[in-house]
């Protein structure tokens, strides 16, 4: 017998009924928060960044691949790898449904990650992803748009992330334990893993000139993480006790 509570059809249709205007309120607050991003000042970008891609080396306005706009996630995914981020990962895995959607509305989604391309091409083909991906290997992207941060920034226990400066070294005691599960995940220490970050940012192309128009980092890609989308509807929620999920062939059964 389940301990949750229960009740009649009847019951559960009137309690239904008053979830649905707190729904609808958080629908229209959605509405107007989007409404606002599109209502941030765009910022011109000058720098001449470079990417490696599958058609070549490419610049920023390359990127958007004939579209008026980009949107970049940016993928954890460093140089000293010997994988993707598992929690990117599980993000990408939505990413191929939704391209060409996004494509034939003026609208160019690609993954970004500092890792060399050869890296990137060859977890491509592992996890099965078609999506376009480059590489800024080499480049200031990342450390620029607050998803990499410098050695200094970490030693001073002050990394510039989402729009505030965080302290990601382990707490005394710690280090070794830290460093075994990113050994596990990507294959590297704490700090290499963590000198990374997630994030996403959009770009608008006008009269060829590139505009920096909106950034998110932490919780504010939560939204794009498909799982939890379905996860926040299921019976007992997102029911977490730390790190449970794994890449997409990595599951006990694949």
């Amino acid at each position: 017998m389940t301990s949750h509570k229960t009740g009649t059809p009847e019951e559960w249709r009137t309690a239904r009924l008053e979830l649905l205007q707190a729904e609808k309120e958080l629908t229209r607050r959605g509405d107007e928060l989007a409404r606002q991003r599109r209502e941030l000042p765009w910022v011109c970008i000058d720098q001449d960044y470079r990417f490696d891609t599958d058609e070549g080396t490419a610049s920023l306005a390359d990127l958007f691949r004939g579209c008026s706009q980009l949107l970049v996630y940016h993928f954890m995914f460093g140089p000293d790898y010997t994988a993707g981020c598992p929690s990117c990962s599980a993000i990408a895995d939505g990413f191929n449904g939704s391209v060409v959607h996004l494509a034939h509305h003026d609208v160019t989604l690609c993954a970004v990650s500092r890792a060399p391309l050869a890296k990137l091409q060859a977890y491509q083909r592992r996890m099965g992803w078609s999506f376009p991906w480059a590489s800024s290997y080499g480049s200031d992207f990342n450390f620029d748009f607050g998803v990499a941060h410098t050695k200094q920034e970490w030693e001073a226990g002050a990394v510039a992330y989402n729009f505030g400066e965080e302290d990601l070294r382990p707490a005394a005691g710690e280090e070794s334990s830290r460093d075994a599960f990113s050994q596990s995940i990507v294959g590297t220490d704490w700090e290499t893993y963590r000198r990374e970050g997630p994030g996403m940012s959009a770009f608008a192309l006008e009269d060829g000139v590139v505009y920096h128009t909106y950034s998110a980092y932490a919780r504010g890609v939560d939204g794009l993480w498909g799982m939890y989308q379905w996860l926040d509807r299921a019976p007992l929620g997102r029911n977490e006790t730390g790190f449970w999920w794994r890449r997409h062939d990595e599951y006990d059964g694949q």
